[in-house]
């Protein structure tokens, strides 16, 4: 079985600042605020929400279709996926803009500032969910152009396709009524504390009663591990220890890899989020979205 992964492709500047942003940014001058970070390290890499849960479900061993939209300085990544053996069938290349930037910064706290430009992203919607491969029994809706997510979740509720919503930096785009209907539409849901929080807040719901929409409801919390919601009952999952926390970016992609890889072999969602909580914690300890491995992980030992 393959999975479908709707989202952006980016292209990511990396950047880390010896420091905390707290100490730079004063409270009292936020209306004219003008801050300038000297950054120590610089890295470029491959990202993008749907390139990282690509890479993340291809290593554990699942077949990814990632469905994203790049523009005329997109053939790098292209050249990318087809290295890396992943199906590049529904990437759309558009001739009139550039491929997605994020500029990312991280402070000593893993802290993050981000700013971003969504070039092709914008027009994903042009790429419709149609003529997939026969064997994508399920998909996931990861931060992706406003229309295409709305678009995207309409035609995959159409085909019975199940799917997870994962709005990641895209929730502020969408107005309650809009998020319920995502909710409504989704088999699963899963959120970081403060997209969780926004969700709540739009919503005006609780995670209790959100998770009886749904399948399961999960919110990541970072080293604290995740809680994961079944029919309004509460369950955390304890994250694993990690000796040197590099690079948090890309973090989250890593654990939603293994949340489809579990949801695609039939595991429960505990099963899914240890699994999840070990394939970030690899992460983390190497910078960038897309240069970890997963060699030496006893995978099979997660659906025990």
């Amino acid at each position: 079985m393959a999975v479908l992964i709707c989202g952006s492709v980016a292209f990511d500047t990396i950047m880390n600042f010896d420091g905390r942003f707290a100490q730079q940014i004063m409270p009292n001058q936020l209306h004219i605020l003008n801050v300038s970070f000297l950054v120590n390290t610089l890295r470029k890499d491959f990202g993008g929400c749907a390139g990282n849960i690509a890479y993340g479900l291809q290593l554990l061993g699942g077949r990814a279709v990632p469905m994203a939209a790049v523009g005329q300085d997109g053939g790098d990544y292209l050249a990318r996926l087809d290295q890396l053996g992943i199906d590049r069938s529904k990437i759309l290349q558009l001739s009139d803009s550039f491929t997605a930037q994020c500029m990312i910064m991280t402070d000593q706290d893993n802290n993050q500032i981000t700013a971003f430009h969504p070039g092709a992203m914008s027009l994903a919607h042009q790429n419709a969910i149609d003529g997939l491969p026969a064997d994508i029994k399920l998909a996931i809706i990861s931060p992706d152009g406003r229309d295409a997510m709305l678009e995207h979740a309409q035609q995959l509720t159409e085909q019975n396709i199940p799917w997870v919503f994962d709005p990641g930096q895209g929730l502020p785009m969408f107005d309650g009524a809009e998020l319920l209907r995502f909710v409504e539409q989704a088999s699963w849901v899963t959120v970081n504390d403060y997209e969780g929080q926004m969700l709540l807040e739009r919503t005006g719901l609780s995670f209790e009663e959100l998770s009886r929409k749904v399948k399961g409801l999960v919110v990541t919390l970072g080293a604290e591990g995740c809680d994961i919601w079944i029919d309004g009952q509460k369950e955390h999952i304890p994250a694993l220890r990690v000796e040197a926390a590099l690079d948090p970016t890309g973090c989250g992609d890593a654990w939603r890899s293994a949340l489809l890889y579990g949801l695609e072999r039939g595991w429960s969602l505990a099963q899914c989020a240890r699994l999840g909580n070990a394939v970030a914690a690899r992460k983390i300890a190497i910078r960038g979205p897309q240069n970890y491995t997963l060699e030496g992980l006893d995978i099979a030992s997660f659906a025990a």
